[in-house]
């Protein structure tokens, strides 16, 4: 298994960064892609980012793109997700997933193609 833990979020006013970490257990992470989704009071859980597994394509969400960057650490099991320009649009809980390489289907921006959730981090952006 491969079960994210979540880092990083809080509270930053508009314009700021933060960077989210998402740290893995078990000895497989380097075989799973990572992904981030975020879901916003009253709001579906949509798709943010993803990194494949070898970290060679990156996907992102439009609404995002040229703002957030996804990376990987895989000698640290651990995922990356650094924001910046945030905007209170940006406000919600962000979850990370991995997704593992039987499961990872061509888009990565589905959740159904990732297998473990974390419980989430909770990012506040102030206007």
């Amino acid at each position: 298994q491969v079960n994210p833990v979540e880092s990083g979020g809080g509270l930053v006013q508009a314009g700021g960064s933060l960077k989210l970490s998402c740290a893995t257990s078990g000895r497989t992470f380097s075989s799973f892609a990572v992904g981030w989704f975020r879901q916003a009071p009253g709001k579906e859980r949509e798709f943010v980012a993803a990194i494949s597994w070898n970290g060679e394509n990156t996907y992102y969400a439009d609404s995002v793109q040229g703002r957030f960057t996804i990376s990987r650490d895989d000698a640290k099991n651990t995922g990356y997700l650094q924001m910046n320009s945030l905007s209170p649009d940006d406000t919600a809980v962000y979850y990370c997933t991995t997704g593992s390489p039987h499961r990872i289907g061509g888009t990565h921006r589905a959740a159904f193609e990732y297998d473990y959730w974390g419980q989430g981090t909770q990012v506040t952006v102030s206007s």
